[in-house]
């Protein structure tokens, strides 16, 4: 991030002196009624003429045509973008045509919010048209938009960097219409979502993300300090546990669309910040969760893209129920050719050296169980699957199998190589889930950071009573990652987590006179983009010494050039 202004973000701040000094307020309180949008003018005009006689849009402007007494300009507002035709005589009826030739056509800029009142048209080569009448300044844009280019329908040197489109996301929505269209959808996925859960009649809750206890699943916490209560704090990881809670209260379906936090690495499938889908049905298990899960997945494909099957980078994937299901001891003898059900820890070690796969003694049977698998099968899985029936050691919070010892009835959704969902039987029996939370408690004590807390009051809440229970967490940016065609996570969330941005600061006028550089043409060297010395020492002598002649010249300065020995030495 610089702190200097370029050449033409003072141009604007110009206009903007200039503006005012005319009386315009260039951020005006009033408010702008719009009647029309760009979307409803293109789709219902020609079938409807008479409605758009006398029309009020508002956007920014995104082009500008100036043709001498004529102009015309492309308004973008939310739903897209559309032509108006400016004619100075009718902007400006009277002697005075200081709007037109002055202020639209010197001191607006390409970015500026404008609200325009007229009539709709088709010009002569059929395309429809705004016929301005009146133009109003709503906010006067400082800093230029990137320019894109754009023809036929077809954009060129779109804005791709992602630097700065995951930086400055507000200008990436600008600038990248696809990218609101793929925002929509992520919206869409969402209610797709509160629509079948409500149908149904879940109910949907909000629990605490700030927890003294950070439960629920096995990750590492951010921790925070309360000040008031003197405590420590975690940012949520999983809001699991406070919604079977409310199972216990007597509520027989709860969701919950939580915002969990994850003191973790970051790639194009993980992010600090998350949203996962949560809900806990009374009276159910795995089976039918794998049921309603499927028709779920099903209903939102349907509602986000009018189809089951979607391109997902260079795979077609079908979201039409029913989805096969493989217990994962199977899917890993498929996969390595190991048999490692009934391998105790060392065996499974050892497994894991002739398989590659690095390891450390803070991890036990089921980390390694999940290490295999992670490292070696869930990339195999592109349609939708359900690995189900996992061992014991890797879910603490599930309920044993009712057939298989050593299991629990547990399932993940696996779609295009990754984990979509996690589904249990949930574990109701309080003594078992003490015993369980204890083996997570030997586990840090090993070192593993991401074992399980005690969570001594879901415990005494389990005393109580909870009914069975079927429960699942749904990666909802993943989700919307497959419904949008998007390789990253950072494609589908506003504002991803970034590094913090380097401030590049300017140089003040005794860095520059330390540099040899005279104080008379120090303004000269910003007005070139030179800020700081470090911009100043990359740049070409000759160049600069080029462009100080020019730039002499073009702001009329009286002052003697200096010579080319005299700027070289300002290199050194």
């Amino acid at each position: 991030m610089s702190t200097t202004l370029s050449e033409q973000e003072l141009q604007r701040r110009d206009a903007l002196a200039k503006l005012t000094a005319l009386g315009i307020n260039p951020y005006p309180a009033e408010a702008f009624d719009v009647n029309a949008t760009a979307e409803d003018i293109l789709e219902n005009y020609e079938r409807d003429k008479l409605n758009y006689k006398n029309i009020s849009i508002a956007g920014r402007m995104m082009s500008r045509r100036v043709m001498g007494n004529a102009s015309f300009i492309e308004l973008q507002d939310a739903t897209g973008r559309i032509q108006a035709y400016v004619k100075r005589d009718d902007l400006c009826p009277e002697e005075d045509k200081t709007l037109y030739n002055t202020v639209f056509k010197k001191l607006l800029d390409i970015g500026d919010f404008l609200g325009i009142r007229g009539f709709v048209f088709t010009t002569n080569t059929g395309e429809i048209s705004i016929h301005v009448q009146q133009l109003t300044l709503l906010s006067k844009s400082l800093k230029p938009l990137p320019v894109v280019k754009s023809a036929d329908g077809k954009t060129f040197d779109a804005v791709t960097d992602p630097e700065f489109r995951y930086r400055q996301r507000y200008v990436d929505l600008v600038v990248n219409p696809h990218v609101r269209e793929t925002f929509v959808k992520v919206s869409k996925v969402k209610s797709a979502i509160r629509d079948f859960l409500n149908e149904r009649g879940a109910l949907e809750v909000d629990t605490p993300v700030l927890q003294s206890i950070p439960g629920g699943a096995a990750a590492r916490p951010f921790i925070t300090h309360h000040n008031a209560l003197d405590i420590p704090l975690y940012l949520r990881i999983a809001n699991e546990l406070y919604l079977k809670r409310l199972i216990v209260g007597g509520y027989d379906w709860v969701y919950e669309f939580s915002r969990n936090f994850r003191n973790e690495g970051m790639d194009r499938t993980h992010n600090p910040e998350f949203t996962v889908l949560e809900f806990y049905t009374a009276y159910k298990d795995y089976r039918w969760m794998m049921d309603i899960t499927e028709k779920l997945f099903e209903h939102v494909a349907i509602e986000t893209n009018g189809t089951t099957k979607l391109t997902v980078g260079d795979n077609e994937i079908s979201f039409a129920a029913p989805y096969p299901r493989i217990s994962i001891y199977d899917a890993i003898k498929e996969h390595t050719g190991f048999e490692v059900d009934g391998l105790d820890e060392a065996g499974l070690r050892d497994v894991c050296k002739q398989l590659g796969i690095p390891t450390d003694e803070s991890m036990g049977k089921g980390k390694l169980i999940d290490e295999i698998f992670g490292e070696k099968c869930e990339h195999h899985y592109i349609q939708p699957t359900f690995i189900i029936d996992y061992p014991v050691e890797m879910s603490p919070l599930t309920k044993k199998h009712r057939s298989k010892p050593g299991l629990v009835e547990r399932f993940e959704l696996m779609i295009n190589g990754k984990e979509l969902a996690n589904a249990y039987s949930e574990l109701n029996d309080p003594i078992d889930q003490r015993i369980r939370f204890e083996e997570q408690l030997k586990l840090m004590e090993r070192g593993d950071d991401e074992a399980m807390f005690i969570d001594h009051d879901f415990l005494r809440a389990l005393e109580y009573g909870m009914p069975p229970t079927a429960g699942i967490g749904i990666g909802i940016d993943r989700l919307a990652m497959l419904m949008t065609n998007q390789q990253s996570i950072q494609d589908v969330l506003f504002f991803p987590q970034m590094r913090p941005e380097k401030v590049v600061k300017q140089a003040g006028v005794a860095d520059y006179k330390a540099q040899g550089v005279p104080e008379e043409w120090i303004p000269v060297l910003q007005k070139m983009g030179l800020n700081t010395i470090e911009a100043l020492k990359a740049a070409n002598p000759n160049k600069v010494f080029n462009d100080l002649g020019g730039l002499r010249k073009k702001m009329k300065l009286e002052m003697p050039m200096p010579t080319k020995d005299e700027v070289l030495k300002w290199f050194d």
